[in-house]
């Protein structure tokens, strides 16, 4: 088996990894290269494999750094499987058109304003392209052990195993010939009081290990008790506290903080928005595969039942002359657009 790191070299972002085995070609990951412009230019150069001779795809969870680039490898010509948790496919399904869609916008607003080199800029790939890719994927179950191989010759054999992080999120096991390889993912923190705990119960000659944030080590401060001292110093003030989040993942980590402070009374009864259409989606995502979270049955649902969803861009756009206090949860999109 030969490995060729593709992505998330000298960066964090770009995740992919190609493996070869006789005449079976599998790529782990499928990432975005995402930040400064020299990292996100690196999305338009010509994948380093033809897209076609790539059999499969493993995807080890839904975060863009990591599946973002799926829409643009099949509409270039991608037409294999791409395996992954029924949780993850789920979140694709969220994540992808959106960024689809965000690409659609900056193209638009590039051609308005004409700040672009490229007469017309186009998007990377559009939500209808990302649409289209989820058709590819396939689920497979944690802890089973699925075969893979073109034509029977070069034979995969790998394991979905929990790795914490996100809802869905897996480290992958691979095995070929007479190796194996580990690819850890992105692995969560033991602490998560909403994600269960990795399990990283697997075997493997070789692993490779995301590394973002190995340089450092995790504050020992307790977030639930940093948002409680936030919400009453704003309240102190008469202020709207303003919360900007990832939608998917963080938001509703948030709003499983302030449900346990309003529960044991520790901060004022405010009302909260969830200023982020995505979260929303989220929400019912999570609550789709609660098995895979540390509550008890029946606590997911009352974690945003004081929550009101904002559902239309005017609503949102209100929220900016908002003065009496209140807590707003916003994806950054949202934060931007409405203040």
């Amino acid at each position: 088996m030969k490995i060729q790191f593709l992505g998330a070299s000298q960066t964090v972002t770009g995740s992919r990894f190609l493996l070869k085995h006789g005449a079976t070609t599998v790529l782990v990951d499928c990432g975005l290269f995402q930040g400064f412009k020299n990292l996100r230019l690196r999305n338009w150069a010509e994948f380093p494999i033809a897209p076609e001779k790539i059999d499969a795809v493993l995807l080890t969870h839904a975060h863009l750094d990591h599946s973002g680039y799926i829409p643009l490898l099949v509409k270039r010509g991608f037409r294999g499987p791409i395996f992954a948790t029924r949780a993850t496919i789920d979140l694709c399904g969220i994540l992808l058109p959106d960024s689809g869609f965000l690409q659609e916008e900056e193209a638009r607003l590039a051609n308005k304003r004409g700040y672009s080199k490229h007469h017309p800029a186009l998007p990377l790939y559009t939500a209808e392209d990302a649409k289209h890719s989820l058709d590819s994927f396939k689920e497979v179950s944690w802890k089973t052990s699925t075969t893979f191989t073109r034509n029977g010759a070069g034979r995969f054999e790998f394991e979905f195993h929990a790795a914490g992080h996100l809802l869905g999120a897996a480290s992958v096991v691979v095995r070929a010939g007479s190796s194996s390889v580990a690819f850890s993912g992105d692995v969560g923190r033991v602490s998560d009081p909403l994600i269960r705990d990795p399990q990283p119960n697997f075997a493997a000659d070789h692993l490779i290990i995301e590394s973002t944030y190995g340089n450092r080590r995790h504050p020992e401060t307790d977030p639930e008790e940093e948002i409680r001292e936030i919400v009453l110093q704003t309240h102190a003030k008469g202020g709207v506290l303003l919360v900007p989040s990832f939608a998917v993942g963080r938001a509703q980590l948030v709003l499983y903080y302030l449900h346990r402070l309003r529960r044991r009374q520790a901060i004022p009864r405010l009302p909260i928005y969830l200023n982020s259409p995505m979260a929303a989606q989220a929400n019912r995502a999570f609550a789709a595969h609660a098995s895979e979270l540390k509550l008890a049955p029946g606590e997911l649902a009352s974690i945003w039942e004081n929550v009101h969803i904002v559902s239309s861009s005017e609503e949102s756009k209100a929220l900016s002359e908002k003065t009496d206090p209140a807590i707003i949860i916003a994806a950054s999109g949202m934060a931007t657009g409405a203040f």
